[in-house]
């Protein structure tokens, strides 16, 4: 099992200690230090590879959002705050999740499936290449190529440098922005209702104030700064 590095960053002892507890309780996390201020982080990150920070946000002299901003070459960002109005600027400094205290086991997992998830794809991201035929995709898996019918794909989820198309059976991963994978005219069925998603017009069964449901039951956020894009649906 690969163990990802990781620093845990929150100047509340008590917080800080759960925080750790829950984590060690992962095998595939490798705890490199947890620390009660973000310029001694700073400080260890800027001398060994790290994968993943926890990071509380309201600390003194260096907020969690400045330490973040200092240290984007780290590939995953997980916020664990108790100030959940910091979230949307969180997300702009390419935060794979972020948890409200108190923190709960249950809810760590999850995070955790996902840091596997996109640690997993950016691994193999190299490997990934894609070509069109009429009405498919060839995605390349290292020597082996998936033909996937555009037809069968619901919606597609951007994660960072890469995409995520999801069928009802599978999901595929493409090494490519939602931006340049929307201009291509394969794609020209797909609407982006959300920074992080698109779908598809033909399966969108219902739409409402915040959210749009496909086909499958199948519940998507609907981002502010995407709502005029629903007129096209």
């Amino acid at each position: 099992m690969r163990k990802f590095n990781c620093l845990i960053v929150d100047d509340d002892e008590v917080a800080r200690l759960k925080v750790i507890s829950i984590a060690r309780k992962f095998p595939v996390l490798n705890i490199i230090g947890h620390f009660s201020s973000a310029q001694s982080a700073f400080a260890v990150a800027e001398k060994q590879p790290i994968d993943i920070l926890f990071l509380d946000i309201d600390m003194p002299l260096l907020s969690g959002l400045e330490l973040r901003k200092k240290l984007m070459d780290i590939p995953v960002c997980v916020f664990i705050t108790s100030h959940p109005e910091h979230a949307a600027e969180s997300f702009e400094l390419e935060t794979l999740d972020f948890i409200v205290k108190p923190l709960r086991e249950e809810r760590f997992a999850q995070t955790v499936a996902r840091i596997e998830e996109f640690l997993e794809i950016k691994q193999k991201a190299h490997l990934y290449e894609s070509s069109f035929g009429d009405d498919f995709i060839y995605i390349k898996d290292g020597y082996e190529k998936v033909k996937v019918k555009l037809y069968d794909i619901l919606y597609i989820e951007a994660l960072k440098d890469y995409c995520i198309l999801v069928t009802p059976q599978k999901r595929y991963c493409v090494f490519s922005g939602m931006g340049n994978l929307l201009k291509e005219e394969h794609f020209s069925s797909f609407v982006r209702i959300h920074r992080s998603y698109a779908v598809r017009k033909q399966f969108v069964q219902r739409i409402g104030s915040s959210e749009l449901v496909l086909t499958n039951q199948i519940k998507l956020p609907l981002g502010n700064a995407f709502k005029e894009n629903l007129s096209l649906l």
